[in-house]
């Protein structure tokens, strides 16, 4: 298991000199709080590892951004101009 977490980039790959994988006490916290995000949130360990990739590299949260807005996930912010845009279109109807 910590093999698999570490392929994924959930745990950091510490060696000893020998080249064997050391875990210490943060390294297990990590595993620990990970777990407990994969169980509170029903995601897998590749989901979680995915979801730090978005927070940690800009053009896949770019990507990622593109493709919620154009599936209706994520909604795009309005803007006070639209906004006053669509104000005025409105009286603009309400006069004729």
């Amino acid at each position: 298991m910590l093999r698999y977490r570490e392929a994924l980039g959930l745990l950091p790959a510490t060696r000893s000199k020998g080249a064997h994988r050391r875990y210490g006490p943060d390294e297990l916290a990590a595993v620990t709080q990970a777990m407990d995000l994969e169980r509170r949130f029903d995601v897998s360990p590749a989901e979680l590892a995915f979801g730090l990739r978005v927070l940690s590299e800009p053009a896949v949260a770019h990507a990622v951004r593109e493709l919620g807005l154009r599936i209706g996930r994520i909604h795009a912010p309005r803007r006070a101009l639209d906004f006053e845009k669509e104000k005025a279109l409105r009286l603009l109807r309400q006069g004729r």
